[in-house]
């Protein structure tokens, strides 16, 4: 006995030597073993695609979740970073973490910094964050065609690694829906030009899905709608490896007009107008012939696209006909259809101008509805939508229009009051749900960075390291120049819009009907000291692109707040009847339209030519690239319909080069022209801006692709008021 307990005592000791050993090894020998257990492969292809430099130095563990949340955590260790999370998105957002608070790197969609760091970084201490809210939801329907309309997969690669970064779960996926209504609409005996006469141009896809209109922009090939079809397969592959769920459209009785002449006896209701086009009919999921529409349109969703959980769809969406509906009823039939099509469907709705209408929630069950809060305060007018699981969400940007704008503050404390508040029990999430989001990325970082704070956000020292981790390194002018900056243009919900776009009236209140004011809400000087401190850094920063970009931005910016006193002035002196006054004040706002415009030439972003490009390559002949270009053209500008009298002229209003110059100069200097003439004392008719405007869309003149010019010293010379040789 006692020779086996000495021999048990050896063997216990020898066992100890070969852990000892080990700790005495390379690193490396330990994370060749670590690398390969990677427990989140796509994270760390990710890291290949995004940070390469990184990812061979990157390890993937999964941890469990933290009393039912989604957590992370990261920490180095003999040269290594390690990733710990509960899953895919907490994962990436660690990555995320890392990257910006440690490297000072970023990607955003106005610019990436993620040139290699030296030596990557020691995080002294494990660092962990817990989700405080569970669902992160991204993207609006209008995202899709403000941004998106003429997206390739290289871009939309980029974008889905932005959103697996962000640590978004949950996002909108409605491209390639329109081979879903043409099957559908192929199997109960349409023809193909009838199926193509409900589908709309590739700029016009989301108001078509919300049952605004149909047809418009169209019609488009079956090619068009075949690639559509492949690069939605691409995204949502890559969306489900990186553990976004998608939602697609589902079914809610929006149908073609042509409908009620191919069934007379189905229940259908016409819901009138919206923004000057004829809507969609409704067909109410009360009668037979919905069920059979929405048995065939869910098959076909699935045959193209795989097994669905979460489907979109609003019914009356910015209004529609109701008059004598039970939509309690209607309701409970849609969302029935959507359970026999998946027992485990969630109907996700969206919170916008009353809807979805209580008697509409009244007729849902909760375990499978979720509402998006699209205008924050309205969570708390329909208190908590009734009981219904919601999302506090933001829409921030409207047209995607190019102004400097966002309400940090607002995104720092509401989301924590809805949490604390007495509607939190059935707050899920938080949600970015921007019309166009090639725009202000300080906005979005913060929305979606809140998910993982659960302490009170100092705005003032969350700017100050979002700044170095945009440009990779900070001063203290930089610094200063964000302070004024969240201060000033990122104080409040105001989003002054350009005067520059506007459609030059007398008097001008805003360039678009719904759009929000020309007003500027803070002291525009202060706005100019901002960016006089931001130049300040030209020296250091002038070859990252990052400052490049937003020295652009900021100066573009500051060209439109003079141009707003400019018009000012023009209407002064107009009113009385001070020729030369109006004369010399017109001339200034032409001259600052021209600066802008050479200003913007600097840079890829701000060209019209980069948006027109894009439509040029979705067409693959003469006739697509026709209907592509077109479809541009007509969605920035007038918008449609065919009409001189449409509101929805500039709505998606932008200030880019070439925009300026050949459209927005054109439209103003007709206006200076009259005008002055008027003084003179001579006949002027007022110009027909619409028909200039059409006759714009309908060219195909080509703009540049390629940025001229230094960005830096453009902007600087601008900033200055120095004038820019043309």
């Amino acid at each position: 006995m006692r020779r086996i307990h000495v021999f048990l005592t050896l063997l216990a000791v020898f066992s100890v030597v070969p852990i000892r050993m080990l700790a005495k090894l390379p690193s490396r020998d330990i994370s060749a073993s670590a690398e390969a257990r990677q427990e989140f492969p796509t994270v760390v292809e990710l890291a290949q695609r995004v940070v390469p430099w990184l990812a061979p130095d990157l390890l993937t563990r999964r941890i469990p979740r933290d009393q039912g949340h989604d957590v992370f955590e990261i920490s180095t260790a003999g040269g290594k970073l390690i990733v710990g999370a509960s899953d895919v998105p907490s994962a990436a957002e660690g990555l995320n973490w890392y990257l910006k608070y440690y490297c000072h790197r970023s990607i955003s969609h106005l610019g990436d910094n993620i040139a290699p760091v030296e030596q990557l970084p020691q995080i002294p201490q494990p660092v962990r964050h817990t989700a405080r809210f569970g669902t992160r939801y991204y993207l609006n329907y209008t995202t899709f065609n403000y941004t998106f309309s003429f997206a390739d997969w290289r871009r939309w690669e980029h974008e889905l690694d932005w959103m697996a970064m962000n640590g978004v779960n949950l996002a909108l996926a409605t491209i390639g829906t329109e081979a879903v209504w043409q099957n559908t609409l192929r199997r109960i005996g349409y023809g193909e030009s009838e199926v193509l006469a409900f589908l709309p141009g590739p700029a016009y896809t989301a108001w078509w899905l919300m049952g605004n209109l149909e047809g418009w922009g169209g019609p488009v090939t079956e090619s068009m709608i075949d690639e559509r079809v492949e690069l939605q397969r691409k995204i949502l592959a890559r969306m489900r490896e990186l553990g976004i769920e998608p939602v697609l459209q589902g079914f809610y009785g929006m149908a073609p007009a042509s409908l009620a002449q191919k069934f007379p006896l189905a229940h259908i209701v016409d819901q009138g107008d919206w923004g000057g086009f004829r809507r969609p009919p409704i067909l109410l999921s009360t009668d037979p012939l919905f069920s059979r529409l929405a048995s065939i349109y869910y098959q076909e969703i699935r045959k193209l696209y795989g097994p669905v959980r979460y489907f979109g769809g609003d019914l009356f969406h910015e209004g529609g006909s109701t008059a004598g509906l039970d939509l309690t009823a209607i309701a409970a039939a849609v969302q029935r259809a959507m359970l026999q099509a998946n027992p485990q469907a969630i109907w996700v709705l969206q919170g916008w101008q009353g809807n979805p209408t209580d008697a509409l929630l009244n007729g849902l069950s909760r375990e499978h509805t979720l509402v998006l809060n699209l205008d924050s305060p309205d969570w708390e007018k329909r208190k908590g939508y009734d009981g219904m699981p919601w999302v506090w969400g933001i829409v921030n940007n409207f047209g995607e229009n190019t102004g400097m704008f966002g309400d940090l503050p607002r995104i720092v404390s509401e989301p924590i009051r809805a949490a604390n508040g007495p509607y939190r029990h059935n707050l899920v999430g938080i949600g970015a749900l921007m019309e166009g989001i090639d725009n202000n990325p300080a906005v979005y970082d913060l929305l979606f960075e809140m998910a993982w704070h659960n302490e009170p956000v100092n705005v003032r020292q969350w700017i100050h390291g979002y700044a170095e981790y945009r440009y990779g390194t900070t001063t203290p002018q930089l610094g200063e120049a964000w302070r004024i900056l969240a201060e000033t243009i990122y104080a409040s919900s105001s989003s002054p819009q350009s005067i520059f776009c506007a459609r030059p009236p007398a008097q001008v209140q805003v360039p678009s009907t719904w759009g929000g004011s020309i007003e500027i809400s803070y002291d525009p000087a202060k706005l100019e000291e901002a960016a006089r401190d931001f130049l300040s850094a030209k020296e250091r920063l002038r070859g990252v692109d990052t400052y490049q970009i937003d020295a652009v931005d900021l100066v573009r910016q500051v060209l439109s707040n003079r141009g707003l006193l400019a018009y000012g002035q023009m209407v002064t002196t107009y009113q009385a009847h001070d020729k030369s006054g109006f004369d010399q004040s017109s001339k200034v706002f032409v001259d600052l339209l021209h600066d802008e415009d050479r200003l913007l030439a600097t840079r890829r972003e701000f060209l019209l030519g980069t948006w027109l490009e894009a439509a040029e390559e979705m067409g693959k002949n003469e006739v697509e690239r026709t209907i592509c270009e077109r479809n541009a053209r007509t969605q920035i500008t007038y918008w449609g319909p065919d009409d001189p009298g449409t509101g929805l002229h500039d709505y998606a209003h932008k200030e880019w080069s070439g925009l300026l110059h050949d459209f927005y100069l054109q439209r103003w200097q007709m206006f200076a022209q009259e005008f002055s003439a008027q003084l003179d004392g001579k006949p002027a008719d007022e110009p027909n801006y619409f028909e200039f405007e059409k006759g714009w869309t309908e060219q195909r003149n080509r703009y540049p692709v390629e940025p001229t010019g230094d960005p830096v010293a453009t902007a600087a010379t601008m900033l200055s008021g120095s004038r820019a040789a043309h």
